[in-house]
């Protein structure tokens, strides 16, 4: 265990190594000024090596077999309405949970209230945000529905990821200027620490659990999924709106 955590602690390192050799180059070449709070930073920097090694060791350990573990069952019992129903509450409840997509709803609510298109109202911030949330975690739990059974009728990718990006278009010719860039953010956001991890991990074991489905070719685009339905769902969210 030990051992593992310590190569874990290795990569985490070589990951952040760019971010570093990036930021002194122009802070102390280009800008030629001294890091500020150096002390500070350096301990930040340290947490965030810590953190990412240990978010990387639990993905390892927890949610990928637990992704996996899950999709073999389903796929197991063989019932098509309990699998859907279960991809689709991994996809809404990962992603109302998402820390990214919370941060992104609140400033989206923020900055509506400062343009006048909501009240400037702690009420109507909230639920501003929170309709957000919930039209993106809504639209991650279809993508995820839609993925899973691309994945079990074995329905070629490119032609639904093709058909979604038509029709995110057509929606951007139709939605208010103001909601497009968030809507298109959403879709970024979605994406992130929580929801990545069990979603990839429950496409790979239903592709490895169904016969004639090949992981590689059968078991990612998912997150591309979850990706794609938030930026229709969000622009379509602010049309009612």
């Amino acid at each position: 265990m030990f051992k593992a955590f310590l190569q874990s602690l290795l990569g985490s390192s070589y990951d952040l190594l760019p971010i570093v050799v990036v930021i002194g180059f122009f802070q102390l070449a280009v800008l030629q000024q001294p890091i500020p709070n150096l002390v500070e930073i350096l301990i930040g920097s340290f947490f965030v090596l810590i953190g990412l090694t240990l978010f990387v060791q639990g993905l390892e350990m927890g949610l990928f077999p637990l992704g996996e573990s899950l999709a073999f069952a389903f796929a197991k019992k063989g019932s098509l309405p309990w699998l859907l129903l279960f991809a689709f509450a991994l996809g809404f409840g990962t992603t109302v949970a998402e820390p990214a997509l919370i941060a992104v709803a609140q400033e989206a609510a923020t900055v509506a209230a400062e343009g006048s298109v909501i009240e400037a109202t702690v009420q109507s911030r909230e639920d501003y945000a929170f309709g957000l949330r919930l039209t993106v975690a809504l639209s991650v739990g279809f993508a995820i529905v839609i993925g899973v059974l691309r994945i079990v009728r074995g329905w070629p990718v490119q032609y639904l990821i093709i058909g979604g990006y038509l029709g995110v278009i057509v929606m951007t010719l139709f939605a208010p200027p103001e909601i497009i860039g968030i809507a298109y953010d959403s879709g970024g956001v979605t994406t992130s620490t929580i929801t990545v991890p069990l979603v990839t991990a429950l496409g790979v074991g239903l592709a490895s659990s169904i016969r004639g489905r090949n992981p590689m070719i059968d078991g990612f685009g998912l997150i591309a999924f979850a990706s794609l339905t938030p930026i229709i769902f969000v622009m379509a969210y602010g049309m009612m709106g």
